[in-house]
């Protein structure tokens, strides 16, 4: 207890220069607390989504007693979002359950909406044909997945849902039906979290615990040569550090409390939540405000160690012996497992992550990025010693002695910046992994709407929605039911021949203007239609039914779908003009084709959505669920990799600063000397480009190792991401363009001998 309070007043008793110090290790070290919670804290969010949903399923059973209630629930898409619509028929007996948000049930007529379709309900009156009834009243923040969800409580007369819905037990389950992250998928979100942002963050919060590393020790080495045990000194430094971080720790809180507020009003894309979701618990308190200042004692304790066993050299500025070597041996370690399992990649059975490979794939990830920051100080260390031996140069020999002299200071600049590279290596492998495992495998999405419910100038607009590639009518041909012969069947698609040019992989063979037949040799024929034969078609024609008869040609186009497709299997191609004008095949679908990729067809399901609202929409192979399970995980690693950056830039900040004060006794005699500002400059530049420039080297190799590790144990069909990598390099150009911009005004214009003298 003497060490600490010694400790605190030489804090507070040291000067201007170890207050600001002392502050600038708080402020990083809030931040730094502050993304922590943040990570911390989404599970929470995710589980708090799942809780409320899986307390509102209703507990139903087959047998309807009389006089039971009658619970019927649908989930449509609306645009690239679920609608849920749960339809209740209360029954005479009294003391039905209530869902959660509700405090009665919905009558005959009464509907129950969540703030977002009320606000849809008002914005898209057309809307109203999926909510029959008057408004009563809103759901209450507990029976709602989040604020932007589409629910609604729907009441009505039990003949209306008499032969679909089910006797109402209660509400509530263990597990929600849909969860807002699969479990499965849960895990490489927690990885990449964690690769992304912890590893970064430990990191930044030890280089926040070290600032001012040099002039502490000399204050250390002092109170050790006046008769302070080593423990003691330990202990001294360790004071300092800790109420840093205990006060950093307490401003990181208060931080996310007020980020907390904010973003749930402002929401991220796809990813809203309640303030009280992201409430801090108390795990996550405990964590920040224990683990942060154990992690500064630790670290605290470690960097005094060179000052408590050798006081007079650290006095008298002794040469700085060699860095540790069990930092390389961390990365050869992790790369060496890493590269084990990208070497599994060119034999017939790859490695997968199944077993004890679960494990060790993510133990050697993150033994390669330790081992990456923990091996830069002595590969700087080498390099400036045998560069300073050999060069004529003073600007490259001024750099050169002084990394030779303080690795360690340089490496604390760098080290955010080459972890984020690292790091944005790693995140391009999650994506790629969660794109193949989500991503359909056919280049294209096909949506079938009812043709009878679409005007002409809603399907013109549909065709001309941004993302839409194409467009076709597809029908099925008519069968007399009191006919007792055999009557042949087809399917046809009413389109041009470039129509159906952009709704398949190819086609050969097409004429325009003729009814043709077609033949794709991996789907089925029609049901006994050959060349010649006669198939009826019901049209209906100015207000009455009428039947169109098309013969099947012999004329083939050979034609290849995608899978899943809306024009598959397909026996008959009928041009347009083939049609009487205004006539409308009986039981049609307008089918419309666009790209597969997540964003695009989003795009297109809200555009549908804006052109007819109430009209039903078979997303053809697409699963809307998945859709939004898709723009959760990218919003989430958006996140992560937004925190990284921050925190990496951060610590290039908290160093870059912390160096120049340090520094400044050391500019001040060189520039005293002779040495000019312009020179001064150079040699800080080359100082810090050149360490950075062989981390950004070894970050590259060692992230696509670690990239690929995850793709091939992942099992997709991508395993080499080498369009990755020009991406890398520019973004690496970027880190040292950024890092040269940042050490230019680390030498001021202003000479201060009061410094050397202080000195």
């Amino acid at each position: 207890m003497r060490e600490f309070l010694l400790g605190l007043r030489l804090l507070f008793g040291a000067g201007r220069g170890s207050r600001v110090r002392f502050l600038l290790m708080a402020a990083g070290g809030s931040l730094g607390v502050c993304c922590l919670a943040l990570v911390l804290t989404i599970p929470q969010i995710l589980d708090a989504h799942d809780g409320r949903v899986a307390a509102r399923q209703p507990q139903s059973a087959s047998a309807r007693p009389a006089g039971a209630t009658l619970v019927l629930q649908r989930t449509d898409p609306y645009g690239s979002q679920a609608f849920t619509r749960v339809f209740v028929a209360r029954g005479i007996r009294q003391g039905d359950a209530v869902p959660p948000g509700l405090e009665r049930l919905p009558g005959p007529g009464e509907v129950f909406l969540s703030p977002r379709a009320h606000d849809l309900l008002r914005d898209r009156p057309a809307v109203k044909g999926l909510l029959p009834g008057r408004e009563e009243g809103l759901i209450g923040p507990a029976g709602l997945a989040h604020p932007d969800e589409l629910f609604a409580y729907v009441g009505t007369e039990r003949g209306e849902i008499a032969d679909e819905g089910r006797a109402l037990k209660g509400w509530g389950y263990s597990y929600a039906p849909f969860p807002a992250v699969e479990p499965s998928t849960l895990t490489y979100l927690r990885f990449a979290l964690g690769s992304l942002v912890l590893l970064p963050l430990g990191i930044f919060l030890s280089v926040c615990a070290r600032l001012s590393a040099a002039s502490r020790n000399r204050r250390l080495a002092s109170l050790r040569l006046l008769g302070l045990s080593i423990r003691g000194t330990q202990r001294v430094n360790a004071a300092e550090t800790v109420v840093a971080a205990l006060l950093g720790a307490l401003l990181g809180l208060g931080e996310y409390v007020v980020l907390n507020q904010v973003m749930t009003r402002t929401g991220l894309p796809s990813l809203r939540w309640y303030p009280d979701d992201g409430a801090l618990s108390a795990s996550t308190v405990a964590v920040c405000l224990i683990g942060c200042p154990l992690l500064a004692w630790f670290v605290g304790r470690m960097s005094a160690r060179e000052a408590a066993a050798r006081p007079l050299a650290v006095r008298r500025s002794a040469a700085p012996a060699r860095p540790a070597r069990w930092g390389g041996l961390l990365l050869v370690t992790g790369l060496g497992i890493v590269a084990g399992y990208c070497a599994t990649g060119f034999t017939d059975h790859p490695a997968d992550s199944i077993g004890l490979n679960a494990v060790v794939m993510p133990a050697g990830i993150l033994l390669t990025g330790l081992g990456l920051v923990l091996t830069l100080p002595l590969l700087s260390y080498a390099l400036a010693r045998r560069v300073a031996r050999r060069t004529g140069s003073l600007t490259l020999s001024l750099a050169m002695r002084r990394n030779e002299v303080e690795p360690g200071s340089t490496m604390r600049v760098v080290t955010g910046l080459v972890l984020l590279v690292f790091s944005a290596s790693l995140a391009q492998g999650v994506l790629i992994q969660l794109e193949q495992v989500t991503r359909p495998s056919a280049p294209v999405r096909d949506y079938a709407l009812a043709l009878s419910t679409l005007t002409d100038e809603q399907r013109r607009e549909l065709a001309e929605l941004p993302g839409v590639r194409g467009h076709a009518v597809t029908a099925e041909s008519w069968m007399d039911p009191e006919s007792d012969t055999a009557q042949p069947w087809a399917s046809a698609v009413v389109a041009t021949c470039g129509q159906l040019a952009r709704m398949v992989k190819e086609s050969t063979g097409c004429v325009d203007g003729k009814v043709m037949r077609l033949s794709d040799p991996d789907a089925g024929t029609g049901q006994g239609a050959r060349p010649g034969d006669p198939l009826r078609f019901r049209v209906r024609e100015g207000g009455k039914d009428t039947t169109l008869t098309l013969r099947v040609p012999r004329e083939t186009i050979a034609y290849d779908t995608h899978d899943p497709s809306g024009v598959q299997g397909a026996d008959l191609l009928v041009p347009p003009s083939a049609l009487p004008d205004g006539a409308r095949l009986d039981g049609a679908r307008y089918v419309l084709t666009s790209g597969s990729d997540h964003a695009e067809v989003r795009r297109v399901l809200d555009g549908i959505a804006g052109v007819v609202p109430t009209a039903e929409v078979e997303p053809i192979g697409v699963n809307v669920e998945g859709l939004r399970q898709i723009a959760v995980l990218e919003t989430l690693l958006a996140v992560g990799m937004v925190m990284g950056l921050v925190i990496g830039t951060a610590a290039f900040v908290v160093s870059a600063t912390d160096r120049a004060m340090e520094r400044r006794a050391q500019v001040t005699a060189v520039t005293l000397i002779g040495a000019r500002a312009r020179t001064l400059r150079a040699v800080q530049c080359v100082q810090v480009v050149v360490p950075l420039s062989i981390g950004l080297v070894l970050a590259l190799v060692a992230g696509k190792l670690a990239e690929s590790a995850y793709l091939i144990t992942g099992g997709g069909e991508t395993r080499w991401d080498l369009a990755g990598v020009p991406v890398l390099a520019l973004a690496a150009a970027g880190v040292v363009a950024v890092s040269v911009a940042g050490t230019l005004p680390l030498v001021g214009r202003r000479v201060d001998p009061e410094l050397i003298r202080r000195d």
